[in-house]
């Protein structure tokens, strides 16, 4: 790895620590970053995930205190993530490389979009605020582990689809919701970054160069929060996911 590819590794990281800690979306700029190194598309996804997989976890013992207690219900939702995390994993380790790259457009198209109507679903989720019945155990486990099947296997997104999901099955307030759905994040991609280490999909120094920068912009975000304005930050990921669908949808579809 030379130095060029190592400064854009962590440049990607510190910017995908940053948005991140402002607004999420991370991936949008980190998961191309990888490509743009020369990683093949399923090991650069793998690598991905190792590299930013910490941040589900920080956010999710930054809120400990809004988790939901361990009942039969959540555990059923933990265990859910946990093994939809990994399915989704192993379907990506298990398609050709021919196979991924052809829907990688699409996914970060679909990504761009979960992101840009993020605030939508945030008021239609507040708005779901109600004491209606909850759907059954079973079936909420169900769509719960489909969602996280999607996470294992890419992962842009997911909080978004998370926060969807949890605010039809768990009518609560909003910060337990987000509570709740750091802690499902972490359980997939703790599945999932397992299994790519395991079988050995990760490229070490590319993900740990971008890891380092993901710590240091998560730690630069914890005092740009302050200044910088969120709205900034999420146009600017929606404009660099559109110029990556764009990019990528040229080079894999024509």
């Amino acid at each position: 790895m030379d130095i060029e590819t190592s400064l854009l590794l962590l440049a990607a990281g510190v910017a995908g620590g940053i948005i991140n800690a402002l607004a999420g979306g991370a991936t949008l700029i980190t998961f191309p970053a990888m490509l743009a190194a020369g990683l093949p598309a399923v090991i650069a996804n793998a690598s991905n995930a190792v590299a930013i997989s910490p941040g589900h976890l920080i956010a999710a013992l930054a809120d400990r205190g809004r988790l939901p207690p361990p009942t039969l219900r959540t555990i059923n939702f933990v265990a859910a993530s946990t093994l939809g995390g990994a399915i989704g994993a192993g379907v990506l380790l298990l398609l050709p490389e021919r196979l991924f790259v052809l829907p990688v457009p699409g996914l970060i198209a679909f990504a761009t979009l979960l992101f840009a109507f993020a605030p939508q679903i945030q008021s239609w989720t507040v708005g779901r605020q109600t004491s209606a019945a909850l759907p059954s155990t079973g079936a909420s486990s169900a769509v719960l582990g489909l969602a996280c099947v999607y996470g294992g296997f890419f992962g842009a997104g997911l909080g978004v689809i998370l926060t969807a999901v949890l605010s039809i099955t768990e009518p609560n307030d909003i910060r337990a919701i987000k509570a709740l759905k750091n802690l499902l994040a972490t359980c997939v991609s703790l599945a999932a970054t397992l299994i790519f280490i395991v079988q050995g999909a990760v490229r070490w120094p590319e993900t740990l160069v971008m890891l380092v920068g993901a710590m240091i912009g998560g730690y630069a975000g914890g005092y740009l929060i302050r200044i910088l304005p969120a709205a900034i930050v999420r146009q600017f990921v929606l404009v660099a996911g559109a110029v990556m669908t764009v990019v990528y949808a040229a080079r894999y579809w024509f």
